[in-house]
């Protein structure tokens, strides 16, 4: 356990305390979120560091009473066995952990091969990621979308927020995080009069969402092109140049937007986007550039494609990357994901331990 840094840490919470006491700090809603969430992130740790050096307070005091009076003797004991437990979980929360947990997401679900049938399960996802938000009391906007012929979704963006300063600093990321990746499903498509069992995909793309502090955007650095919505048809659709697209020139990233009615909202809207990708894009140039220890304490569990299966002739769910089964692909798709994302926040915790004892050794 390094005392240096739990030192430096009690002493940002003091300072952050002071900060957050202050009334002016909340003329800034932006600042007073951002230090709040930096707090909520090292409550715990707090909490944890307090405990424990009342109960090597308490344990002092036990001994040196016991010197006196065997009677004490037994407490002391007892006292001195859950030092260890609480030694632990003080050297977790001292373990660096993901910068992004305490942040909102923009996850972005694209249909794979399949047609139709991707297209459709692309919006299971989306109502799986709905429900799971709701069951967690977050708030989830849809920030742009196209839909297929049959009630799919062929390309769709989803804000998901929580509601004020998230517990701990666990916001929307920290649980959502694991979702990048390939999702394959394995099923009798509605499209299908055989009968015959399918298997198609679609992508997911989670992005912690970027604040203004966060990613600084050069305008000079933007090409921004404004066109006519395509889908279906309403009020202002296919009749005004409403939709835009934003290209970042020196990244090549695009992003475009059209499902608002005017083009100062889809411009608003392909910025959160677009600023989302590229505080991403900076987070992999890092990780990639860090050491392996550094990158197995902050990201361990891999993203790489084809991360899940859903079988529904079996009710299945299989999570490929540890080997993670259960036979509730219906109450998953309903929205109860803990299951599988508690798995993957145990393996991720066991590596970022494992990366931690592994440094400590050098």
């Amino acid at each position: 356990m390094s005392s240096e840094r739990l030192a430096a840490l009690l002493d940002e919470y003091a300072e952050l305390e002071k900060r957050l006491a202050d009334p002016a700090i909340h003329a800034d809603q932006g600042t007073a979120r951002r230090v709040g969430r930096r707090y909520a992130e090292l409550v715990p740790l707090h909490k944890a560091a307090a405990e424990l050096e009342q109960v090597r307070a308490d344990l002092a005091a036990a001994r040196e009473l016991a010197a006196e009076d065997p009677a004490f003797a037994a407490e002391a004991e007892s006292i001195a066995a859950s030092l260890p437990a609480l030694e632990e979980r003080l050297a977790e929360l001292l373990i660096p952990r993901d910068p992004h947990d305490a942040k909102d997401v923009i996850v972005e679900i694209k249909a794979g091969e399949g047609g139709e049938e991707s297209a459709l399960f692309a919006a299971d996802l989306l109502r799986m990621y709905t429900r799971y938000a709701e069951r967690h009391g977050w708030v989830t906007e849809v920030i742009d979308a196209q839909e297929s012929d049959l009630g799919g979704v062929k390309d769709v963006s989803l804000a998901i927020k929580t509601k004020g300063v998230p517990e701990g600093g666990n916001g929307v990321w920290s649980r959502l995080k694991w979702e990048g990746g390939v999702h394959r499903v394995q099923r009798v498509p509605v499209t299908e009069s055989q009968g015959r069992i399918h298997t198609s995909a679609a992508g997911v793309l989670v992005l912690p969402e970027a604040e203004d502090v966060d990613v600084t955007i050069d305008p000079n650095d933007l090409r921004i092109d404004v066109f006519r919505s395509s889908g279906p048809g309403g009020q202002s659709v296919n009749t005004t140049d409403s939709a835009v697209r934003i290209t970042h020139v020196p990244t090549a990233i695009v992003v475009s937007c059209q499902n608002e009615k005017s083009q100062l909202q889809n411009r608003e809207q392909a910025m959160r986007i677009l600023r989302a990708r590229l505080l991403a894009a900076a987070q992999e140039q890092a990780d990639a550039a860090a050491s392996d220890a550094r990158k197995a304490q902050v990201r361990t569990v891999d993203r790489s494609e084809r991360i899940r299966t859903y079988n529904f002739p079996q009710n299945r769910i299989t999570d490929h990357r540890i080997g993670y089964t259960a036979y509730n692909l219906d109450l998953a798709l309903a929205g109860e994901l803990d299951g599988v994302l508690d798995a993957l926040a145990e393996a991720d915790r066991a590596a970022r331990l494992a990366g931690e004892t592994e440094l400590t050794r050098r």
